[in-house]
């Protein structure tokens, strides 16, 4: 887990890293109400039809990580209830998968985060080598191993490992200029930005 980036949410890192970074919509959490989490990203490849290389990677991934895998498989399963259940006593912070799973029940009961497109019963063969560490294409974004992935109710979003200092300190000043600017404040602001635009356009309704 990232302690510097949990705290910080993902609408706030798509305000500063832009569209580019932020997982398409349908890469959503399969249970409600779970925490938001940070962590560094493991990254998987597992051919259609195949989660041989996620199933390897939950004794491989440093505890606190965020298994990320490119599969772009929508006809059998990546993981199950028992695979979700050892990567969480091994301290996997999460899977993010660009696929599917199963077993959802069980994956809701253990609070163990699941980051994908959705659910099917059946699972996929092991018979195929992927990779390990290689980037990963992921909700439409480049993930790079150590890059920081946050997710939460919004979404998630991709911080590059090589600009991890700046957009941390560019999320909590926007955050600390959120926190002293009163609803008026703000409401000041957005009407003269609206107007402004409207004027810019020509509109004088």
């Amino acid at each position: 887990m990232d302690e510097d980036f949990k705290d910080i949410p993902t609408t706030t890192l798509a305000d500063v890293l832009g569209r580019a970074q932020v997982m398409d919509i349908g890469i959503r959490p399969l249970w409600a109400g779970g925490p938001r989490l940070a962590g560094p990203a493991f990254t998987v490849q597992c051919p259609p039809g195949d989660n041989l290389m996620l199933h390897a990677a939950i004794y491989r991934a440093e505890p606190g990580s965020v298994i990320v895998v490119e599969s772009g498989d929508l006809d059998y399963a990546l993981a199950g209830g028992n695979v979700c259940a050892v990567a969480q006593r091994r301290g996997v912070a999460a899977f993010v998968a660009d696929g599917l799973i199963r077993d959802l029940g069980e994956v809701r009961e253990l609070g163990f985060p699941v980051f994908a497109r959705g659910v099917i019963p059946i699972p996929g063969a092991k018979q195929a080598l992927g990779t390990h560490g290689a980037v990963a294409n992921c909700g439409g974004v480049a993930v790079a191993a150590g890059d920081i992935v946050v997710a939460d109710e919004e979404g998630v979003v991709v911080v590059p490992a090589a600009r991890r200092a700046e957009t941390l300190a560019a999320a909590r000043a926007k955050l600390a200029k959120e926190a002293a600017e009163t609803l008026d404040d703000w409401e000041a602001a957005h009407r003269a930005k609206i107007d402004q635009a409207l004027a810019g356009l020509g509109f004088t309704g």
